[in-house]
């Protein structure tokens, strides 16, 4: 027999259960077989269970009364997707869900495989009762539904087996203050009487993360709970209890147990922002929906703790009427209750909005709150109206893209919206289109524009009628008319206008060859100014590209300055243009263009030409033909057709040469004789046009006669063109030679003016400046003077030298110093050079004398090793008591700083 006790006095206001199934003796067995009947017990079962309903969680047992032993009964519900029935008979919850008051109701069938005979039951389920500490006798009336006992016969006497039990959850507070362990409930089988059984439990919460918060006594089998609980972390646990005696076998099925945690209110409601905005256009109707605030509490949603409801707490401003807006207490949806929202009055409202739960009861529940900020937008309540009935503008004549006037009005509407925004348009005043309205985009204002140019002459003054609108219309009810007009007076100012030439361009016909001096054609212009006192217009030319053409500056005469000639290059298709200029005397001057078209009639004045120039042919008579083309630069009818023909002299040519026409412009020149000696020979052809009177000249066509192979090609061309190389073809050959010549003699003459350069470059040192002998410069440097073959007396005193020993100009080495100065180098002077070099050496010897850091003339100075000894002894005299003891050396003081240690060794007399 398993037995589960609860200890009502340790498990607080949870609800308890006391589950017993007992297995009996069938002392009855024969009686109970005579009246038993398959099927359920009953029609309709009512069941109480928890509120929360969990998806796989067990809620009762059907009975099912089999009174044949191996039926095979499979059960079914009438709501798969809510509930399920086991093999079994447990009802488990096939989804989680919160039954609602009312009782909910499904039927279970059952139905043998066999013979599908199917029995059928209604089933209840009605929620339990809030906590309310009921006692221990009350929960115990809770009815369990259990299938009955199967019944086997094995042998005699008859046994009785029992299907798994289930037990119902256990409700457990959240946050409960022990103390702990604080234990829930016993669990025990009826073969612990005969056995040592141990029991222990399995699950999220026992042996699984969390651990530890359920422990089971394995000899007594008390369940306990070691510390609070948080519905908001874990809402259920699933457990499953066992039974195994002291060697680990399983004596018991496993158990489920399911521990419900019962929600407390220990959470505030939280909205999901602090600040929510939201907006409503103006002049709204009361009930236009607004925006939802949502607030969220982690207490049961389905349960009082976890029911919110909104209310709104204050409205700023409170103006035209304190409760412009209402809430949705459970929705938190805001709407309207109040007319009168007018953007341009109040543009915001700001809304205290507070959320609680346990249903919004203010005793009981928690509270919290948020600030819900409402835009009223704008709408197109305000139409645009002009600042003035009557604007005024002016614009000179003949412009263009000019403001002439500003339209200005005013608008209550939100600026930078379609509402706001301006439309202007015209209508009236100005049937020509000679004006538009631009609008500002910053201002809102119509910027009266003129699109066409107008002439003072035709127009002086334009009245015009506008209107204004915006970009949307105006909202529905609004009173005031859709839009606003005015009148715009533009006064046209009069300017002067320059003149202009009519017609323009102006066409002449004339035949070529006018001669100089003639009087072509007038062309004047026109003053537009009728109302401007202008005294007269000068002419002058502007363009005449071959210069043939004057025009007289007071009458606009044109008369010829050269010959007209149609084959000119500035004419094309027989047109010449020339351009005019007109200008008056107004303020400020103005002045026109005006074209002149001369179309150019052709006459016979140029006579035909032979084209091409130069021919070849073959030195036997066949074949030896050459086409040969007249060219004209007259046209029709002074051109073609053309007769060809050859000159009586020499006699030689119509001997050798025949010419046959083939067409208008072409022609066929052969030879006459069967053999012409290869050369180049000047053949005359002469050629009269068509023109009246006709046009003759007489053309040279130069003919290469050459040897020719099987196929007419000359063989020996090369030769022939060599032998006849023309006179501009030498000129280009010598004028290539003669370029080449002076190139080369410009660089002869570059390179001697360098070398002379840096020949003059060489400094030469008088020998009255210098006061330590010659200091040369070398390219190269040795071992000392040992290893160099130099002549050291040149160290020496030049002016010891004796005459002869003077070396020759041009044999002196280069790095010697010269003894006596050559005539290409000058004498240096004794005073300061005031050139360049002698300024550098001014300001170097300023800068080493008032230079502290510089070490002194006569300090210790280290040297490269030279060599073992020199031929010109020792320099260093100045330690020398022989070397000059009575010379006063007082003037090293005015030397400078670098000389005073030598003032201080030499000078001062005997110290």
């Amino acid at each position: 027999m398993c037995q589960l006790e609860c200890f009502s006095g340790e498990c607080g206001l949870q609800v308890l259960h006391t589950f017993c199934l007992v297995f009996q003796a069938p002392i009855k067995a024969t009686c109970e077989d005579l009246s038993c009947k398959t099927g359920f017990p009953e029609d309709v079962h009512s069941a109480v269970v928890s509120r929360s309903v969990h998806g796989g969680q067990p809620l009762l047992n059907v009975r099912f009364r089999s009174c044949d032993g191996n039926k095979k009964i499979h059960f079914g519900s009438s709501e798969p997707e809510d509930f399920r029935v086991g093999e079994d008979g447990v009802v488990y919850a096939e989804r989680s869900f919160q039954l609602s008051a009312e009782p909910t109701e499904f039927v279970v069938s059952a139905q043998d495989k066999e013979t599908q005979q199917e029995w059928q039951m209604r089933v209840k389920l009605t929620p339990e009762p809030a906590f309310t500490g009921a006692s221990e006798k009350d929960q115990r009336k809770m009815e369990e539904i259990i299938f009955p006992w199967q019944q086997y016969k094995h042998s005699s006497p008859l046994k009785r087996q029992k299907r798994d039990w289930v037990i119902p959850p256990i409700n457990l507070p959240e946050n409960s203050k022990g103390p702990f362990p604080q234990e829930l409930v016993r669990i025990r089988s009826d073969r612990d009487k005969s056995l040592s059984l141990r029991y222990s439990v399995t699950g999220p919460g026992a042996d699984q993360p969390p651990t530890g918060i359920f422990i089971i006594n394995p000899i007594s089998g008390q369940l306990s709970v070691t510390k609070p609980l948080d519905r908001e972390q874990i809402a259920s646990f699933h457990l499953r209890a066992h039974a195994v005696d002291v060697n680990g076998n399983q004596v018991e099925n496993p158990i489920d147990i399911v521990i419900n945690v019962i929600d407390m209110n220990d959470n505030r409601p939280e909205f999901l922002h602090q600040v929510w905005n939201g907006t409503v256009p103006e002049g709204s109707k009361p009930g236009t929906y607004v925006m939802t605030v949502t607030a969220i509490d982690a207490d049961d949603p389905n349960a009082q703790n976890g029911m919110l409801r909104y209310r709104i707490l204050s409205q700023a401003p409170s103006s035209p009427s304190p409760n412009m807006f209402t809430i949705n207490n459970e929705t938190g949806d805001i709407i309207t209750v109040a007319a009168g929202l007018d953007r341009e009055k109040v543009q915001q409202y700001t809304l205290i909005i507070q959320a609680t739960d346990m249903e919004g009861n203010p005793t009981y529940g928690l509270s919290n709150t948020a600030t819900a900020v409402i835009a009223v937008t704008d709408v197109n309540d305000n139409p645009p109206e002009f600042t003035a009935m009557t604007f005024y503008g002016e614009v000179p004549e003949n412009r263009v893209d000019v403001i002439v006037a500003n339209l200005t009005v005013t608008d209550k509407d939100q600026p930078h919206t379609p509402a706001w925004n301006a439309m202007y348009r015209m209508t009236g005043g100005d049937p020509t289109g000679r004006f538009t309205i631009l609008t500002d985009p910053n201002s809102n204002d119509g910027l009266v524009t003129v699109v066409k140019p107008i002439d003072f002459e035709t127009n002086r003054m334009f009245v015009l009628t506008v209107a204004a609108e915006n970009q949307v219309p105006l909202a529905k009810g609004i009173q005031h008319p859709p839009q606003s007009t005015a009148t715009v007076s533009i006064t046209v100012i009069d300017v002067n206008e320059a003149p202009y030439f009519a017609p323009n361009p102006k066409l002449v016909r004339q035949e070529e060859g006018l001669m100089a001096g003639s009087m072509l054609t007038t062309f004047t212009a026109q003053d537009p100014d009728r109302y401007m006192q202008q005294t007269s217009i000068r002419y002058s030319k502007l363009s005449d590209p071959a210069n043939w053409l004057k025009i007289d500056p007071v009458n606009g005469q044109i008369t010829t300055t050269a010959v007209l000639d149609r084959e000119s290059i500035y004419v094309q298709n027989n047109m010449y243009n020339a351009t005019f200029l007109a200008s008056d005397n107004g303020i400020p001057p103005m002045s026109g263009t005006g074209t002149l078209q001369i179309h150019l009639l052709d006459i016979n004045d140029n006579a035909p030409q032979v084209h091409p120039k130069e021919a070849t042919t073959c030195e036997t008579l066949q074949p030896n033909a050459i086409n040969i083309t007249a060219v004209d630069p007259d046209i029709d009818p002074n051109a073609g057709p053309f007769a060809f023909e050859l000159p009586d002299t020499p006699a030689s040519i119509k001997r050798n040469w025949t010419i046959v026409r083939i067409s208008g412009d072409h022609a066929q020149l052969s030879l006459r004789i069967r053999f012409l000696e290869a050369g180049i020979y000047d053949v005359p052809i002469v050629i009269t046009d068509s023109g009246n009177p006709h046009a003759s000249s007489t053309s040279l066509l130069k003919v290469k006669v050459c040897q020719c192979d099987l196929n007419g090609d000359c063989t020996d061309v090369d030769r022939i063109v060599g032998a006849g190389l023309g006179t501009g073809a030498i000129i280009a050959i010598l004028l290539c030679i003669i370029i080449l010549l002076i190139l080369v003699l410009m660089f002869v003459v570059w390179m001697k003016r360098r070398d002379k350069e840096r020949q003059a470059k060489q400094l030469l040192i008088d020998p009255e400046d210098d006061v330590r002998d010659n200091i040369l410069k070398y390219d190269e440097e040795g071992g000392g003077e040992e290893d160099q073959d130099y002549d050291l007396s040149q160290l020496q005193q030049p002016d010891t030298l004796e005459p002869d020993a003077i070396k020759p100009v041009g044999i002196r080495r280069l790095d010697e110093r010269p003894i006596h100065a050559e005539p290409q180098y000058p004498v240096r002077s004794a005073a300061p050079h005031p050139g360049d070099i002698g300024d550098f050496i001014n300001e170097g010897l300023k800068a080493a004398d008032n230079d502290p850091t510089a070490p002194p003339y006569d300090s210790l100075l280290v040297f490269d090793y030279e060599g073992s000894g020199s031929t010109a002894g020792s320099l260093s005299s100045l330690n020398s008591s022989s070397s000059g003891g009575e010379q006063d050396y007082d003037y090293l003081n005015d030397w400078g700083p670098r000389f005073k240690k030598l003032a201080d060794m030499y000078g001062g007399g005997d110290d």
